[in-house]
């Protein structure tokens, strides 16, 4: 069957099954009915760049899914897709994509249900539900229930780097200033300052952050993520002194990702919002975070918390909470792909998500044929098949990895 006899099965097979009182036995349907339900996963690879893990599922229609998942420990990552999770996908159909997440995060829990089985997972589930679109010739959003969005409002975030590596006060002003004349009307800056170097002396936030205002003037809504950067005594103090002195609108992370109760006191004593999430990777981390931390916003990551399938869930809770859903997104290709068709379908997103830009010094374009369509500050949804984004395979296969 090739593909464009494929999507006509397909379509009359959906077509088929939405119709009124139709028979669901499966002997009383035609080909054309059953070709959805007949598709078979019959590979599944991974590709890693210096900056990326990208996953590949295919099919034995010949159609394949992309997704990415956690570019941390990549290598490491890629490894648990092969050894945790195409055992349970091979031979399967990947409509029953809940069933098989379930089965491989609970295969394998002994590795734990947050971080490395979150990140390899998440590269599978977006693939999977690329595949999904794909099959059915219809963009993600749709099949997630989407909310009639077009485009959706970003702001342009950036990390001031570590160590050695830290970029001057002056440089990063510059870097934000960038974002401005391409139309972002607001910008974040990340601190880095990471668990590790914790209430930092000399103290560089404020700084940088002084600098930044300065540059971009009192019209742009400025953020600031301290990266795990405080204790919680240390962290509602600068609060209060970017607040107050530099307009800053929201803090990201103050304080340790597990620090519930830390957390809770800064959103008590802050004058603005507060935002957490991006280390949070499945449901339970969230009901922690919400019921513990009481944060304003929840920052969703597609790549590192189990992909689209549990990020959806992730949102309705902070739904039911009525919490605002803000995605942690620092990815410009399929990770961005995936934040877009998942934030066009959820009812409680924050006016305005993340992007770091396209990222060039990344080298990942060259992996894809075309780019996202970015106007005056948004990013439009792709209304493509699947996630959106079109793969370059031939110049992807150089990145194998088994």
């Amino acid at each position: 069957m090739n593909r464009k006899q494929f999507f006509q099965h397909s379509l009359l097979g959906a077509a088929a099954l939405a119709a009124p009182g139709r028979n669901l036995s499966l002997q009383n349907q035609s080909l054309e009915d059953r070709a959805p339900r007949e598709v078979k996963i019959s590979d599944v690879k991974t590709y890693v760049h210096d900056r990326a893990l990208f996953v590949r599922i295919e099919t034995d229609a010949g159609i394949s899914g992309w997704g990415e998942g956690d570019h941390d420990n990549r290598k490491v990552v890629a490894k648990a897709v092969h050894q945790i999770g195409k055992r349970y996908l091979i031979n399967e159909n990947p409509f029953e994509s809940e069933y098989l997440w379930h089965q491989i995060l609970y295969k394998g829990e002994d590795l734990g249900l947050s971080g490395l089985s979150m990140g390899a997972l998440a590269g599978i589930d977006n693939a999977l539900w690329d595949l999904k679109g794909k099959l059915l010739n219809v963009p993600v959003y749709m099949l997630l229930g989407g909310c009639k969005v077009e485009k959706i409002k970003v702001y342009g975030s950036f990390g001031i780097g570590e160590g050695e590596k830290r970029k001057s006060p002056q440089e990063a002003a510059a870097i934000a200033a960038g974002f401005v004349e391409k139309g972002y009307d607001t910008v974040k800056v990340r601190m880095q300052i990471r668990v590790l170097n914790r209430n930092p002396d000399p103290d560089f936030t404020e700084t940088y952050v002084k600098e930044v205002r300065k540059v971009v003037g009192d019209d742009i809504q400025l953020f600031a993520d301290f990266n795990n950067g405080y204790t919680a005594g240390r962290a509602i103090e600068l609060i209060k002194i970017l607040y107050e002195k530099y307009n800053v609108q929201l803090i990201e992370e103050p304080v340790h990702y597990h620090d519930y109760d830390g957390m809770r006191q800064c959103v008590e004593a802050s004058p603005i919002r507060i935002a957490a999430g991006e280390h949070s990777f499945n449901r339970w981390d969230f009901k922690e975070l919400i019921t513990r931390g009481h944060v304003d916003v929840l920052n969703l990551d597609v790549i590192k918390g189990g992909g689209i399938s549990e990020m959806k869930k992730a949102s309705v809770l902070a739904q039911t909470f009525e919490k605002e859903v803000m995605f942690h997104n620092a990815r410009p290709t399929l990770g961005t792909a995936a934040t877009l068709q998942l934030v066009s379908s959820i009812f409680n997103p924050a006016r305005i998500q993340e992007w770091g830009g396209e990222r060039e010094q990344m080298n990942l374009w060259p992996y894809f044929r075309h780019r996202f369509r970015f106007e005056d500050g948004y990013l439009f949804v792709p209304n493509n098949p699947g996630l959106g984004l079109e793969v370059d395979v031939e110049k992807m296969e150089s990145l194998l990895y088994e």
